[in-house]
């Protein structure tokens, strides 16, 4: 479980996120929607503890971590497995090396375990033939596969944490994206996706929070959402009146 408890955070005078309270279990889907600059990806932060609230407290787990230290922190993370919204690959390693590194840094595995470990979960991705390429030589599609695959060799998380997973993708390869990340969701393992696309929001989720101006105007279902008469969230999903509809865009699990 996830929990805000009046949480606000600023970077300097912007304030960013203000007097936030909500919980989040971790089995659950969440898109977590809302314009550029709006505060979506530092909700990530904080559920991870790379930056501090400003006020508040946030709770995971049960453990108040709000002021732990890195070492504190370590576990809590263990709870979680983050993909960042450029895929954050180290550069000069190659796709094989990049979905190593975890099992390197956190399993006692030979390198003939490692091997077969890395080649399993490329093929779960769908990206096995890629293994010896570098992350220069991928494609956008591929390289979000590579670091949904470090993310499933990362540890055995609760969560996964997912930054515009689709960003910058054609209409396909988004598609196959959100296949995938539903597809990764078994039971128990659910997901926060922070993401300004409706569309591949519907068909990810199951819960639906609206960020705006630092508070959540809208916390619901599909159903809610596009039934909303708020003017800024009726704005913002107005991009399904050139796409899928609302009934048309999930993914069933």
């Amino acid at each position: 479980m996830i929990e805000f408890d009046h949480v606000s955070f600023s970077y300097g005078q912007n304030g960013v996120l203000k007097d936030l309270s909500f919980s989040i279990g971790f089995e659950e889907r969440v898109a977590i929607l809302g314009g550029s600059g709006e505060g979506k990806t530092t909700i990530l932060k904080v559920i991870l503890g790379l930056i501090r609230p400003d006020a508040g407290r946030v709770i995971i787990d049960g453990e108040d971590i709000t002021d732990l230290n890195e070492d504190g922190l370590r576990q809590s993370r263990m709870n979680f497995s983050m993909v960042f919204q450029e895929g954050a690959l180290f550069d000069s390693l190659t796709v094989k090396e990049n979905v190593a590194f975890c099992l390197r840094e956190y399993e006692r595995l030979s390198e003939e375990e490692i091997d077969a470990r890395v080649r399993h979960i490329l093929r779960t991705v769908g990206v096995e033939s890629a293994i010896d390429l570098m992350p220069e030589e991928l494609s956008g599609g591929m390289h979000r596969r590579v670091a949904l695959a470090r993310s499933l060799a990362a540890c055995d998380p609760e969560m996964f944490l997912y930054d515009e997973p689709t960003a910058g993708l054609d209409p396909i390869n988004a598609d196959n994206i959100c296949r995938l990340i539903v597809s990764l969701s078994h039971e128990g393992t659910g997901f926060i996706v922070v993401t300004h696309k409706v569309i591949d929001a519907l068909k990810l989720a199951k819960r639906f929070m609206f960020l705006k101006n630092g508070v959540l105007s809208f916390d619901g279902n599909r159903e809610g959402l596009i039934a909303s008469a708020d003017p800024d969230i009726r704005h913002f999903i107005s991009e399904l009146q050139y796409g899928t509809d609302a009934k048309g865009a999930e993914i069933q699990s």
